[in-house]
């Protein structure tokens, strides 16, 4: 049977690290998952591999906290899971960028789904009229492997280094419409914040990111495939495992 690989996040605010880690931790498990599970002060980053009854277990279980009742995981297929163990880790952020004020969880930015942004692309702007300017969020070894067309990609080594870049190309926006996209969407939250706190004024995150934009669409204007923190490397339009290369 084939495996079955999610990925999900939420930003909420976790209170009861250390005990929530070991009830994770034990459930995963005993379901025989493996994968990597982040959690921090402001939320829950999950990766998670295993047979279709073992996935939907855990997900049923995990629903039953009201914290993430909503909690929308992401899916692709593989023959076998791409990890090799089982980790449960708590950290100081989900997704780090060292910007403590912003906090996903207190209001997100704007999003555009991924079929309406397929559609502003195809159409060469957004429904009002303006030019979209689609920003890369990720690291420079994951925009190597693909991007979306035309993207700006900053060539940062880490998250970290997206604030500084992104304040010194503030000029770039004015007047256009910003959509700014990673992997899964963690990444672009965090981003598209920043940007609204900048003074930039139409700015979007791409709901789900890159990998539901796959899923959604039949991956139009994307480039090469996707990098994914896994064993796979990287996914192609359909979300199957594929070859790392940047297409020609």
């Amino acid at each position: 049977m084939p495996i079955v690989n999610l990925s999900a996040y939420k930003f909420v605010s976790l209170e009861d690290l250390p005990a929530l880690r070991e009830r994770v931790l034990e459930r995963c498990l005993a379901l025989s998952l493996k994968g990597t599970i982040l959690l921090a002060p402001e939320g829950i980053n999950l990766f998670l591999a295993g047979p279709r009854e073992a996935t939907d277990a855990f997900m049923a279980w995990l629903r039953e906290d009201a914290r993430f009742a909503d909690l929308a995981p992401k899916e692709s297929l593989s023959d076998a899971p791409p990890f090799g163990r089982m980790r449960v880790r708590l950290k100081k952020e989900i997704i780090t960028m060292r910007m403590p004020t912003i906090r996903p969880e207190g209001g997100r930015a704007p999003s555009v789904t991924p079929a309406t942004l397929r559609r502003w692309l195809a159409q060469g702007r957004d429904d009002e009229g303006r030019e979209v300017v689609l920003l890369d969020t990720r690291n420079d070894y994951e925009t190597d492997v693909g991007l979306f067309e035309g993207a700006v990609d900053y060539r940062i080594p880490s998250f970290t280094a997206f604030p500084a870049a992104v304040a010194a190309d503030r000029p770039r926006f004015d007047g256009k419409t910003v959509v700014s996209y990673c992997t899964g969407g963690i990444r672009c939250e965090k981003a598209a914040l920043h940007m609204q706190d900048l003074g930039i004024k139409h700015v979007y995150q791409l709901e789900g990111g890159i990998l539901k934009y796959f899923e959604e669409t039949d991956g139009a204007h994307w480039r090469g495939t996707c990098f994914v923190f896994d064993d796979r490397g990287a996914v192609d339009r359909g979300l199957a495992p594929a070859s790392p290369e940047v297409d020609a």
